[in-house]
């Protein structure tokens, strides 16, 4: 693995330069060559990408890709006879980002500035350390997961010089990619995002990685930066009280040696939300006597070869092993609740093409602007399809002109691939706002499967289990042999199962009431010096690329906290109510007017009090704003 190397040099003669260009991404390959070379002339018009959402290669014909090669080929000569690698100049940096996202960037540039860098650079860096700020002064701190955001906030505050320990419940790292191991399961996101920013992955093999090279990459990532060394495995953190007298947490834990107490000053949680199973509560659930298990706890015991199996549920993980089941199963039964919506993504289960790997490792800048180019519909063009337009008039159908486009382009894409099962169509259209839930990618796996002899795709309600399967509404009582549950995880119960207890022994779930809040994501206001990684409000939803990018904004604002404790010789830092109340009465409000909040159709998006805990509704760059430095003012400090 390659995280950290450094741009290898061009020694290949011309005739493999040509063929390892023929594999790259044209737009990334024109934005290379502009920087380059510094011709911005190259960037034209009537070369502007078109069709990011959906089409490869930016919807650039053969011709303009072979034109965009043909530079991109002379650049590399250049380079190969010694030419000098410049530096982006903000200019440079605002004309080429606007040519790709067909707008002025100037508000980007701040942001951008910190992605298109070369590997090894790192800018998002602290600028600071304990030593110097306060000698002699320590802010112990105790995160809770070795999973994308514990490894990623154990690092940046081991740069600082601040004592860090990460509890870990299981064996190894990498959080929900460790938990979950079902048949096809993959990032959906595309693997040269689904990385620090800082510490790239050159040399992935797939578009988008298996879950096994993303574990591969955390590991990795762990051990190469010392990390690893700070973790205690097999350790879960069942609870944490404040202790107002000595300004400390103590934490109760279940370690390999029994229970166990210890204590620290700042208390991060990085659990995610993604990581506790969601069982439906369905009547006679115990009563089904063959095997029985949930995606994320997949029973590789169970052979699958000639049986009949279920699947209740098509969310995301379905979505990935259902194919891989029926390559096995005699029969497959799957009930399904509502439709998904389906993304155009003909290269999702794809190698990467041996001359695209090689250009990202020897061409100066093009894993950065490949990777600008994968980021840039988060940042603008994506959310834009998921707010509601009062005045359209919303409905379950769309909630915008620009919602009802997208609608119309991708029900295109579905009923392109049933023309031999028009029967499927009312099953597999959903009849809900695109964005609503969540959208998955597909390169045709998905109805290719449904529409097989031995599987059955049911739409009616479930209305119990028994010894031998399920029994639907209408009557029907399905038989099989083996039941898998597709039906995600308790997204709304942030740090559940643990017991956190803050001032005036004020418990977290009962603060809470089953409807997460937290200022930014972050902090609650009666927990002083408690951080919630990937805590409420901080899911994404097509914006801003990968779920990575938040972590690492969530993360500089944590060590801007800490050093706000360390300069000024404090004990704690508590949100003060009136902030905590304002920023998610903001959130709310947009919220109600996403997709996701104005649909009626069930998500987990959206918990039990009919409130959206888990998306921000925001552009990716508003986040990035109001996280880069910790403000003193909107916290009580002591």
């Amino acid at each position: 693995m390659t995280f950290t190397s450094a741009i290898k040099p061009v020694t290949v003669d011309d005739e493999t330069l040509r063929a390892h260009l023929r594999d790259g991404e044209a737009p990334a390959l024109l934005m290379t060559v502009a920087h380059l070379t510094g011709d911005l002339s190259v960037l034209r018009d009537d070369l502007r990408p078109n069709g990011w959402l959906f089409l490869p290669q930016g919807g650039f014909s053969a011709e303009q890709q072979a034109h965009a090669r043909e530079l991109a080929f002379a650049a590399l000569r250049r380079l190969r006879d010694g030419a000098p690698v410049p530096p982006l100049d903000p200019a440079a940096l605002r004309h080429i980002t606007s040519w790709a996202m067909g707008r002025d960037t100037s508000d980007l540039l701040p942001l951008l500035a910190q992605e298109v860098v070369l590997p090894g650079e790192d800018p998002k860096a602290p600028q600071w350390h304990g030593d110097e700020l306060a000698p002699g002064h320590d802010v112990e701190v105790a995160i809770v997961g070795a999973g994308m955001s514990g490894l990623l906030a154990a690092y940046r505050l081991s740069q600082v010089g601040v004592p860090v320990t990460i509890y870990e419940k299981n064996s190894d790292v990498g959080g929900t990619w460790f938990e979950n191991h079902y048949p096809g399961c993959r990032v959906d996101v595309p693997s040269h995002l689904y990385s620090y920013s800082f510490a790239p992955r050159l040399d992935w093999t797939d578009h988008f990685a298996t879950h096994e090279a993303v574990l591969d990459y955390f590991r990795d990532f762990a051990k190469q930066t010392g990390v690893h060394e700070r973790i205690r495995f097999d350790t879960e953190v069942r609870g944490a009280e404040w202790d107002e007298a000595t300004g400390r947490w103590r934490l109760h834990l279940d370690t390999p040696d029994g229970p166990r107490t210890t204590e620290c000053a700042v208390l991060v949680t990085a659990v995610g939300q993604l990581n506790r199973p969601n069982v439906p509560d369905l009547p006679g659930r115990t009563d089904f006597t063959g095997p029985a298990f949930h995606s994320a706890r997949w029973d590789h015991s169970v052979d699958l070869t000639g049986q009949r199996v279920a699947v209740i549920g098509t969310g995301a993980s379905a979505f990935q092993f259902i194919p891989e089941v029926a390559a096995q199963a005699r029969e497959l039964v799957v009930f399904q609740r509502n439709a998904p919506w389906l993304r155009p993504t003909p290269h999702y289960h794809h190698a990467v093409p041996e001359g695209a790997r090689w250009l990202y490792e020897h061409l100066p800048y093009y894993a950065a602007w490949q990777r600008f180019w994968l980021l840039a519909p988060g940042l603008h063009g994506v959310l834009e399809g998921w707010v509601v337009d009062p005045d359209y008039p919303p409905t379950e159908r769309a909630i915008s002109a620009v919602n009802e486009e997208l609608r119309a382009t991708l029900a295109t894409y579905l009923e392109g691939q049933l023309a031999d099962r028009p029967d499927l169509r009312d099953r597999v259209i959903p009849r809900y706002p695109v964005g609503a839930k969540r959208v998955l990618r597909d390169n045709g796996a998905w109805l290719s499967t449904l529409k097989q002899d031995h599987v059955r795709l049911v739409t009616d309600p479930i209305e119990r289990l028994t010894p031998r399967g399920v029994r639907t509404a209408d009557g029907t009582e399905h038989s099989v042999d083996v039941l898998i549950y597709g039906t995600g995880f308790q997204a709304s119960q942030f740090l559940a199962p643990m017991r956190v207890t803050g001032r005036d022994g004020r418990d977290l779930h009962e603060t809470w009431n089953g409807d997460a809040r937290a200022y930014l994501g972050l902090t609650v206001p009666g927990f002083p010096n408690l951080f919630s990684l990937y805590g409420p409000n901080t899911n994404l939803s097509g914006q801003g690329g990968s779920i990575i990018y938040f972590s690492e904004c969530g993360v500089t604002y944590l060590v801007d906290a800490v050093r706000q404790l360390l300069a000024g010789g404090h004990r704690a830092v508590e949100v003060r109510p009136e902030v905590f109340e304002r920023h998610n009465a903001w959130v709310d409000e947009a919220n109600a007017l996403r997709a996701w909040g104005w649909s009626k159709v069930s998500s987990w998006f959206v918990n039990r009090a009919g409130r959206s805990a888990q998306n921000w509704p925001f552009p990716a760059q508003e986040y990035w704003r109001r996280t880069r430095r910790f403000d003193p003012s909107e916290y009580l400090i002591r």
